[in-house]
């Protein structure tokens, strides 16, 4: 008996197993959730960081230069295998390398090794000569130093000819009268000298088997030798390229590029859907608590409502398709735009539908949360206002409402966090693959809801499984994933301080 007392008394005090069991679950989810973001971090940003490019001689005599990704064992142990970004797909039609580690003889690190950015991949190799626009040929560092200059001054003619075409001429098509027709063709002459004065020239390179490549000057993007960089001169080349990946469009089939048009697709979307949603999931939330008779009926409702919640997502698309789309955007059409037709002005996927299917799919979440906020109201405050002689409305916009904003603004975090990362549906009403014009611009009425858009959940979808080649797209799909939490968690930090702050204004019993 003795034995027995004295096991009890060394038990720890407490809550007992299920509060550790908790905190275990607790710690466990966050650990997962700062792993998946610094998986993400690493292999997102890290892509931008110019990694040193390997000169590799094989046993053979054979030689090959990139950058070194990854390294594998083979089968049955026999030995290492790795993994080589090459480039140069337009010498031999490979840009990847596997080689066996056994069958490497040395690796070395040449400084004069050049990474030449083009429009349709990376050519990788010695730089021999400049031929400039003129007869003028340059070699060694003075080849160099022109190629940065004129580089320099290629991004400058680019940034001239895409700021005309935003600018001047997409406004200009529009319109159909004599003075825009004459401003049209002073823009396409102007475009044409700007394109003129990007042609010209190209570079002489030399691949590590030393097979000659020709690649002309208007093709390149950039060009930079990685192992001649100090950490600064990388660590500006990393914040350049980050730059570029989210102030401009992608290309070589999302492969390659920024996501700038996803950025804004996705972030305007969202804003739509919360305008969209947040009206009519208050005002369904408040009939039901506040206006409708508790009977079998309401309860009927709000069951099918809170099953609404999981209904599968691409079932809304299904609906935003034929109710939005080919209904609603299908007879606009008919009533507004039928010169245009057969080409559909609203009959077809754009903003605004996408949005509106967004807005319906997380409807349950914003009425479930508000009537969750609106029932932890106690009795004594509506009873209290009523006896003091306000109206019902009064009573519902002066005590209830002010009081219930929190919970209501929950709903709209859970609702953006859930729009913001689904594709399904937006696959069926209105995300394109590549949509460089964003939804605004300076031409009325500014704001295009029929437009197309771009999205950053499908662009990852895309990227990841569409692309020609997968391995050169996987950086860029884990930045892009980086990126759309970081899009989530600033729209959400936007809803909760908002929250907070009506929390503390009205001292509603918000529980966070």
């Amino acid at each position: 008996m003795k034995a027995v007392v004295s096991r009890r008394l060394r038990l720890p005090r407490g809550e007992g197993a299920g509060a550790w069991l908790c905190a275990g679950s607790v710690a466990l989810s966050l650990l997962a959730l700062l792993a998946l973001l610094a998986l993400l971090t690493v292999r997102g940003l890290g892509h931008f960081w110019p990694s040193p490019l390997a000169l590799v001689t094989l046993e053979d005599g054979r030689q090959l230069a990139g950058e070194r990704v990854r390294e594998v064992p083979l089968a049955d142990d026999d030995g290492l295998e790795r993994l080589y970004r090459t480039g140069n797909r337009d010498l031999d039609g490979e840009r990847w390398a596997w080689v066996r580690v056994s069958a490497i003889a040395a690796v070395r690190h040449p400084a004069d090794l050049v990474v030449v950015e083009r429009r349709d991949g990376r050519a990788i190799g010695r730089l021999v000569a400049l031929q400039g626009a003129g007869r003028e040929r340059l070699e060694g560092e003075a080849a160099w130093t022109a190629l940065e200059a004129r580089l320099a001054e290629l991004g400058r003619l680019r940034d001239a000819r895409d700021r005309l075409r935003e600018e001047v001429i997409l406004p200009l098509a529009g319109r159909r009268d004599d003075a825009a027709a004459r401003e049209l063709r002073e823009a396409h002459a102007r475009l044409r000298e700007l394109q003129l004065a990007m042609t010209g020239g190209r570079l002489e390179l030399a691949t590590a088997d030393g097979t000659p490549l020709r690649v002309p000057l208007a093709q390149v993007l950039g060009a930079y030798r990685p192992n001649a960089m100090s950490p600064l001169e990388k660590l500006a080349a990393w914040g350049e390229g980050v730059w570029h990946f989210l102030s401009e469009g992608p290309r070589a089939a999302n492969t390659a590029g920024g996501v700038w048009p996803a950025i804004f697709g996705t972030v305007l979307m969202v804003m739509l859907m919360s305008l969209l949603v947040t009206p009519f999931g208050v005002l369904a939330a408040i009939y039901l608590n506040e206006v409708a008779h508790q009977g079998r009926l309401t309860r009927l409702v709000r069951i099918a409502v809170r099953n609404l919640a999981g209904v599968p997502s691409i079932v809304y698309g299904v609906f935003g398709l034929g109710v939005f789309v080919y209904g609603i955007g299908g007879r606009l059409d008919t009533w507004f735009f039928e010169a245009a037709l057969p080409s559909p002005t609203f009959g077809t996927g754009g903003l605004l539908w996408a949005s509106l299917t967004l807005a319906l799919l997380t409807l349950p979440v914003v009425i479930v949360a508000t009537e969750e906020g609106l029932a932890r109201i106690p009795d004594q405050q509506r009873e209290g206002a009523l006896a003091l002689g306000a109206t019902r409305l009064e009573m519902l916009s002066r005590v209830v409402l002010p009081m219930a904003a929190p919970a209501m603004l929950t709903g709209v975090i859970l609702a953006v966090a859930r729009a913001a990362g689904e594709v399904a549906p937006l696959m069926l009403v209105g995300v394109a693959k590549l949509a460089p014009q964003v939804p605004v611009d300076g031409d009325f009425p500014f704001l295009h809801l029929e437009r197309k858009f771009m999205h950053l959940g499908y662009h990852i979808f895309d990227a990841a499984f569409h692309g020609g080649d997968v391995q050169a797209a996987m950086p860029l799909v884990y930045a892009t994933a980086l990126l759309l939490v970081l899009v989530i968690l600033v729209l959400n930090l936007t809803a909760i301080f908002l929250r907070h702050h009506l929390s503390t204004r009205h001292g509603a019993p918000v529980r966070r």
